[in-house]
């Protein structure tokens, strides 16, 4: 089972975890975003010169290209020197300050694994036990290589056992409890209509690439990549033991089940509609829906607790399953499913196995020509599986208490920016207006870490199989996950790591989260220029906050609740300032024939352009009773504001990710997410003294301006 439903719609991230050939592979059953999405740049020294988390606290001029003019193109003006002398390395998608502080997290990630791993007596069932275990099993090569299949074959032989629907059925639960994107996702996840229930939630799943548009788009380059596909497909059942004649034959079945899955899958900008992925019903309505599965049986076998009904996210796929799920041989189904156990369990297999994955999900998908260095995959494989266990650690070296403090400082001076931003708005009415404040207040801010860590108690580590310890991991967040089944929500669950180097905006919540990892230099630097701070920090901190009340946040109410609290006029103004976003992004092109799907990143480009205004207009309120601060290396605080959001999301992308980007993520490619709010801005049209006729000048009537 993949237990990421409770994101599906209400969670909205500043990046979607890419950038490297491990983390795309994570995404490339389900959401895939953008590449950790910030490049960003290092405060006082280029990245070239400094690594992250060294003490710096301003900017380094040889990252401007001064051969751009900043009104023409301002992100090429402001990172140009950077990306020139920074190429991306080998194994990397993309590079960019984001994956640079998340390698320097990384570093200080291993130190505490590597201690945790040489102790020879730590105590038993401790969280320090834990997570040494865990990543000194999957450093364990020669051991992983020794164990082969063979810490595999239960599940093997419970697939070549299959021999009637139930039994498919039995072992369809049994995987997803494993963690394998077994033809569906079934988890649970909070009500949208009672934001204080937790209930089940059943959804589309089952596919080995990335969206369901990689199975349909008809272009030279998808069925270049569906071709590439099927050949990886069957590799792997070559590398199972299958001969030449049957793997091809089983990998164009596969290919022939995942399509039709595909087909009645929902598209990823429909899922970003609250209204169309809920779909509330007893289980008795979802049994006359898909009668061909016993669903009552499915649930025991997975280990849910009773329950009388459950949101179906789409009922339409769920329809045609059925039809699928009798049509489809049980052989064939035996074959799809033993593809969807290797193709889950790859890189914690022999080498064989984790090179061919990589061919398919690095090089083919995403440009990569290495994979990382083994203890880098470790690593995040442990804050995967034991994300605060590890956290807890890492906060001790990391993110000391004043950090903290200063953190939720400056959270709350954006919060009174947004706030007074919404009582100033001329085209919303009052009565709307009181509405969006009390949502606003009622945003719950959680900063570096829990208050209260998770137990992992009930979580069995050793150092045997890799492998092993990766399934019991996803059989422990499944048996947490559906837990929660008509219980009350815990509000002060943390749904992310601390050493995260990401923030996040849950409507169905009303939350904001800020771990530590990405509280760190050059994002955050306390000692840093405040206009350089505001311009990336307070923009982040302002973009997360404007989720509230981005397409889909505005959609929730302030305790979480799918409710409409706009009056009919102001509604319809606020939909067609959004749709002014969709059509700026829709006509920037990504590569001829390739353009921006601006519904798609419709609410990270409002999420953007608000948090920008709002953290501009903090800086202009930071200025009142004390002399503005001058001109440093040449720049005004105003122009220097807009540096700090450019080198936030400096980086360089390779073209074959750049597409997977536009095609899955909601959020922008970087030089676009630069330019485009921006172009938007008076403000920034008058620091850089740009004339009307400029590229990133917008005529009045063209410009888009919503909070």
């Amino acid at each position: 089972m993949k237990t990421i439903l409770w994101k599906m719609v209400v969670l909205s991230v500043l990046v979607s975890p890419r950038g490297n050939s491990a983390q795309t592979r994570e995404a490339s059953g389900a959401d895939v975003a953008v590449p950790v999405m910030a490049g960003g740049c290092m405060d006082g020294a280029g990245a070239g010169e400094q690594g992250a988390g060294q003490e710096s606290h301003g900017f380094n001029l040889a990252d401007l290209d001064r051969s751009v003019k900043p009104c023409e193109d301002f992100y090429d003006f402001a990172v140009g020197g950077w990306k020139k002398a920074n190429p991306i390395p080998a194994a990397y998608s993309r590079w960019g300050s984001f994956n640079i502080l998340r390698d320097h997290n990384e570093d200080a990630l291993r130190a505490i694994l590597e201690d945790a791993a040489k102790d020879k007596k730590p105590i038993a069932g401790s969280n320090w036990q834990k997570i040494g275990d865990y990543y000194a099993s999957c450093m364990d090569e020669s051991g992983i290589e020794a164990a082969g299949l063979k810490p595999l074959e239960p599940e093997l032989e419970r697939i070549a056992a299959i021999h009637d629907a139930a039994s498919f059925q039995a072992e369809v639960a049994l995987l997803q409890r494993e963690g394998v994107n077994a033809v569906f996702e079934f988890g649970s996840e909070q009500d949208f209509k009672d934001s204080t229930r937790v209930i089940a939630a059943a959804a589309q799943g089952g596919l080995g690439m990335p969206d369901r548009d990689y199975y349909t788009r008809e272009d030279e380059k998808s069925k270049e990549q569906r071709a590439a596909y099927v050949r990886h497909v069957a590799n792997m059942f070559k590398l199972l033991g299958e001969a030449e004649t049957a793997a091809q034959a089983n990998a164009n079945k596969v290919m022939q089940i995942e399509t039709e899955l595909a087909k009645s899958s929902m598209t990823r900008v429909d899922r970003r509609d609250p209204d169309k992925v809920y779909h509330k019903m007893t289980v008795a309505q979802l049994q006359e829906l898909a009668p061909a599965i016993s669903w009552e049986a499915f649930f025991k076998e997975i280990g849910a607790p009773a329950f009388v009904e459950l949101n179906v996210s789409q009922p339409e796929f769920f329809e045609e399953l059925n039809l699928q799920w009798n049509s489809v041989a049980p052989a064939e189904w035996k074959t799809y499913l033993r593809w969807q156990l290797v193709h889950a369990m790859a890189r914690s297999l022999p080498a064989k196995f984790v090179e061919e994955n990589f061919d398919f999900y690095g090089k083919v998908l995403t440009g990569t020509t290495e994979i990382l260095p083994r203890w880098r995959r470790c690593t995040q494989g442990a804050d995967g599986a034991l994300g605060q266990a590890l956290g807890q650690f890492y906060v001790e070296r990391a993110f000391p208490p004043e950090a903290k403090a200063k953190a939720t400082a400056m959270v709350k001076n954006l919060t009174a920016a947004l706030r007074e931003d919404i009582t100033g708005l001329d085209w919303m009415s009052a009565t709307t207006k009181e509405q969006a404040t009390k949502k606003l207040d009622a945003i719950q801010l959680k900063i570096g870490y829990p208050d209260k860590w998770r137990d992992y108690s009930g979580l069995r580590v050793d150092r045997g199989p890799y492998v092993k310890n990766v399934i019991r991991s996803s059989e422990f967040d499944t048996d947490f996950e559906l837990g929660k089944i008509g219980k009350l929500l815990d509000r002060k669950e943390w749904r992310i790591s601390p050493p995260t180097v990401n923030a996040y905006y849950s409507s169905q919540r009303n939350e904001i989260v800020f771990p530590a990892g990405i509280l760190q230099p050059p994002f955050f630097d306390p000692n840093r220029d405040d206009a350089l701070n505001y311009g990336a920090m307070g923009a982040v901190i302002g973009h997360e906050l404007t989720h509230g009340f981005d397409d889909q946040g505005s959609k929730f109410d302030a305790q979480g609740n799918r409710n409409n609290w706009w009056t009919p006029e102001d509604l319809k103004n606020f939909q067609a300032r959004g749709e002014c976003i969709v059509k700026q992004f829709a006509g920037f092109e990504v590569e001829p024939g390739l353009h921006e799907n601006g519904k798609l990143v419709e609410g990270e480009s409002i999420a953007d352009l608000g948090g920008l205004t709002i953290a501009y207009a903090a800086l202009q309120k930071s200025f009142e009773g004390k002399p503005k601060s001058g001109e440093i290396d040449g720049f005004t605080p105003d122009q220097r504001f807009f540096l700090g959001w450019a080198i936030m999301w400096e980086g360089n992308t390779r073209p074959e990710f750049a597409r997977l980007i536009t095609q899955t993520d909601p959020h922008p490619l970087d030089h676009f997410r630069v330019n485009g709010p921006l172009s938007n801005m008076p403000a920034f049209a008058k620091a850089y003294g740009c004339a009307a006729n400029t590229a990133m000048v917008r005529p009045e009537g063209a410009r888009c301006r919503i909070w």
